[in-house]
């Protein structure tokens, strides 16, 4: 995989370099609530500014059905990188017509243009490999230069992601070879204990990728949503929690597995539950207790996990040598169901291993409970990336980079 100092090192002044990004942020009413991704992929930016490029930045928001749609505009999102770079950038109000082509054709080496949400066209993310081709073919007018720096999309077979850098000489940014770096501290020569810590609301979404870590991680630390799929298989009562019956048998095998290999397979002892799902935008208090994970009443929902529970996990990560983090331990955009969650984040913070963020919600919620993020090892831009990575699946993104 040649490196964006390879094309540095050849001269870039003048040249469109078409920089593949990954910035699909929050929005709230057309407010950015969360600018990460923005933020990784500036270096690669700024080097290629500073190097006389004419940069071609896009990238996708959301999931738009293949038109135009103004909740997904990356109009925000280009504004943005305007007042991190502290340089005007151009916006192009479509992705490869004729606004596109005028943004482009107008840019001076030093400058940069965002074009609109490469998921207005259908070509994006088509199954159909003529039509994703002939999308890619009408972006890479756009550019001499291909540089994939959106970590975060490199798992989806996409025209820009995957058809694009096979078209143009191409090149991995900063972000991603930062991420593969990290990914592979993950995954080769692993420094031991490897303590993984996993939550979110699905199991299902987990378990390939605890599949694979049972056969290298140390222990697996389960929480969040997905937690009582597992005290449901052990014979528990999760009352009206998240759960996923269908499951149940694949996460009984998984237990079984764990315990033959002697992999250290954590659950939570006990859980904060409630009756209702609390009302996220109003954030007012709400009715909830504590109970022991073995007794959560019939009619109520496990939130978080408990006090017992924060402290068992906090021991289970103090001696790791590596950790991975991916998914919140509860509802952590709730401040009565957030302090699971905190526990983690604090305990990576303190410990002097190796800590990675596995992006996606994680990240967010690092960020919104207030953590440094320079506390950590390394806060992930692409949760569903790095997640397929440890299972060993091939990224589409990356090898197109690596031909």
């Amino acid at each position: 995989m040649k490196t964006i100092d390879e094309l540095l090192a050849d001269g870039v002044s003048g040249k469109r370099v078409f920089v593949r990004a990954d910035l699909n942020v929050p929005l709230a009413d057309g407010t950015i609530t969360d600018d990460g991704r923005i933020r990784a992929v500036l270096p690669t930016i700024k080097a290629l500014v500073d190097a006389g490029a004419k940069v071609v930045v896009a990238s996708h928001l959301g999931r738009p059905k293949g038109a135009p749609d103004p909740a997904f505009s990356l109009l925000p999102a280009a504004e943005r990188l305007g007042e991190l770079l502290g340089t005007p950038v151009a916006f192009a109000q479509d992705t490869v017509g004729p606004a596109a082509h005028d943004a482009v054709d107008g840019l001076q080496p030093g400058q940069v243009a965002v074009i609109e949400n490469l998921r207005f066209n259908a070509g994006e993310t088509s199954k159909d490999d003529a039509e994703r081709a002939g999308f890619a073919d009408r972006l890479a007018a756009l550019a001499d230069v291909y540089v994939g720096d959106g970590f975060g999309a490199v798992h989806r077979g996409h025209a820009s992601v995957y058809d694009l850098p096979k078209k143009l000489p191409h090149y991995a940014g900063y972000l991603i070879a930062t991420e593969v770096g990290v990914l592979k501290q993950l995954t080769e020569d692993v420094k031991r204990p490897y303590v993984v810590a996993l939550g979110g609301a699905k199991v299902s979404d987990k378990l390939a990728v605890i599949d694979e870590l049972l056969g290298k991680a140390d222990r697996l630390l389960i929480g969040g949503g997905m937690a009582y799929t597992f005290l449901k298989a052990k014979g528990y009562e999760v009352g009206i929690s998240l759960l996923q019956e269908d499951q149940i048998p694949v996460v009984k095998e998984y237990m079984e597995r764990a315990e033959k290999t002697g992999v250290e397979l954590v659950l939570p002892v006990d859980v904060v539950v409630s009756r209702a799902f609390p009302d996220l935008k109003a954030q007012a208090p709400t009715e909830h207790s504590v109970v022991a994970a073995d007794a959560i009443p019939a009619d109520q929902e496990g939130l978080d996990i408990g006090p017992r529970t924060r402290e068992l996990y906090a021991s289970k990560l103090a001696d790791a040598a590596t950790v991975f983090w991916n998914g919140p331990m509860g509802v952590f955009e709730h401040p009565d169901y957030a302090e699971g969650t905190k526990a983690v984040a604090q305990a990576l913070v303190a410990s002097d291993g190796f800590t990675v963020v596995g992006g996606g919600d994680s990240a967010a919620a690092v960020r919104t409970l207030g953590f440094d993020e320079n506390a950590f090892g390394h806060i992930s831009t692409g949760g569903g990336a790095s997640l397929e990575y440890l299972e060993g699946k091939t990224l589409p993104g990356l090898a197109a980079l690596e031909d």
